[in-house]
């Protein structure tokens, strides 16, 4: 059986430059964009963009099957965050053969209120175990409370993987209040984009180097090097 690191290291790289040249991670260290914060940030994350090209989608969903494999995890139902999530969720349960759910940020406001869809009549997961599929795990939050809604409708999820990671120390924090336990996993890490965005050339050495402290204090980052965060 493959190990975690192996599976990471061979679809990381292959993965961050699918993403890099269809747009879905874009840098630009030199030129910030803005954040819907106001804040001046070197990266823009959209995992929507690996939709169009079928040979991006089947590459993501087999990097999930094979850390399932990695994990020993063989889950009764794939559950996709609403709604970036679903997609990727979709193709993992149609691979494995398995029951799709999805999960809300919150319940409707209408009708029965759900806000877990895919459970059927009796609205609960009935203790079945659970993969939680994400396509961008940033603070955290997101997933979290994803997490917390499976568990109150009693699934049992003690993963969550997803596409891609910033590595904030906040979503590591996040992850580890969680009780019962969840546990992240990512196909492709910060640092592995930021070293594959170099050796391809997309960046160079000065832009890696603003990329990688931007890691460490993202909040911080735009001022320290001259960009203010744009008030609206």
């Amino acid at each position: 059986m493959k190990t975690m690191d192996a599976i990471t290291d061979y679809y990381g790289p292959l993965l961050a430059e699918e993403a890099l040249r269809l747009g879905a991670i874009r840098l630009k260290p030199e030129d910030p964009f803005t954040w819907a914060s106001g804040y001046r940030m070197p990266i823009y994350n959209d995992n929507r963009q690996l939709l169009a090209v079928p040979k991006a989608r089947a590459l993501v969903c087999s990097a999930f099957s094979e850390m399932l494999k990695a994990l020993d995890f063989d889950p009764d139902n794939i559950a996709g965050t609403a709604t970036a999530g679903i997609p990727h969720a979709t193709s993992l349960a149609d691979l494995l053969g398995k029951p799709l759910s999805y999960v809300r940020s919150a319940g409707k406001d209408h009708g029965l209120h759900q806000q877990i869809e895919g459970l059927g009549p009796s609205g609960s997961y009935e203790g079945a175990k659970v993969a939680l599929i994400e396509d961008l795990i940033s603070t955290g939050g997101s997933s979290i409370n994803a997490v917390k809604a499976i568990v109150a409708a009693g699934g049992k999820c003690p993963y969550c993987l997803a596409i891609f990671t910033y590595g904030l120390q906040a979503s590591v924090d996040a992850f580890r209040s969680l009780d019962p336990v969840c546990s992240p996993y990512t196909i492709l890490t910060y640092e592995r984009m930021v070293s594959t965005a170099l050796k391809s050339g997309y960046v160079d050495k000065d832009g890696a180097a603003l990329l990688s402290a931007w890691r460490t204090d993202p909040f911080g980052w735009g001022e320290k090097n001259g960009f203010k965060p744009v008030t609206k």
